[in-house]
């Protein structure tokens, strides 16, 4: 596969009227990780600058769960919905998962690595594959990483994630690691989902507004061709550059 070189080509991001996802099947030729980065450049665009000034209260933490892969795929890039440079996806509906990690007084962490992982359509995580060897879907990479930028963005291609037994709400596992701190382990849940309140873990979280810094709309992505969806969450971790290391 030829290395991506910068063209003429608009970049969907910029260009509501583009799809990521169609952009991304009809160049096959491209090196799919620099498009990647490259579609993440635009993140900023899609987040609004100043808004963390208002919403600097700690994201909760909440376990990482027993389903972390012990055995991660060869692909960990941020694009979950293609393994490797396979032409066929995941199935699920489509999601661009965008936000940014930012410290407690609002400031954006740079270089924190976010890792995400969730169960595929039918509520099987990579993980089961590895021990009880459940189905999963093999289109579906089950886990991702990305660095994130001096605006301390993020972006992921992902499914919407679904119910599986033991959990009623369905949800994104979240770990951020930054140098010399504990990584911080949290979940996103979907907003207005109805077994979200029937859920143990989502319950224990805490009150109305602290469920909300963790329960995101997923919203249908403005002129998609493909039904695809979108979400922005923001991370801000319990911490400022002054805290001694741990």
């Amino acid at each position: 596969m030829s290395p991506f070189r910068p063209n003429s080509q608009p970049n969907p991001l910029l260009n509501p009227t583009l799809s990521p996802t169609l952009y991304l099947q009809d160049k096959p030729r491209f090196n799919r990780r620099s498009l990647l980065t490259r579609l993440a450049s635009g993140v900023l665009i899609c987040t609004s600058s100043g808004a963390f000034a208002e919403e600097l209260s700690k994201t909760p933490t909440i376990e990482e769960g027993p389903y972390y892969p012990t055995k991660l795929p060869l692909d960990t890039d941020n694009d979950l919905i293609i393994v490797n440079d396979n032409l066929t996806p995941a199935i699920g509906e489509v999601t661009h998962l965008t936000g940014r990690i930012l410290d407690a007084k609002g400031e954006p962490v740079r270089n924190a690595v976010v890792e995400i992982w969730l169960v595929d359509h039918k509520g099987a995580y990579l993980e089961m594959q590895t021990r009880e060897r459940a189905a999963f879907d093999p289109n579906f990479q089950g886990f991702g990483r990305f660095l994130t930028g001096l605006s301390g963005e993020y972006y992921f291609r992902t499914i919407k994630p679904v119910r599986y037994p033991g959990r009623n709400a369905p949800h994104i596992h979240f770990a951020v690691k930054t140098k010399g701190r504990e990584k911080w382990t949290t979940q996103l849940f979907v907003k207005g989902f109805p077994g979200n309140e029937r859920d143990c873990i989502y319950r224990s979280i805490g009150d109305k507004k602290t469920l909300a810094l963790v329960t995101k709309e997923f919203v249908p992505m403005k002129k998609s061709r493909v039904g695809e969806l979108t979400a922005n969450f923001d991370i801000v971790l319990g911490y400022t550059p002054e805290d001694t290391h741990v």
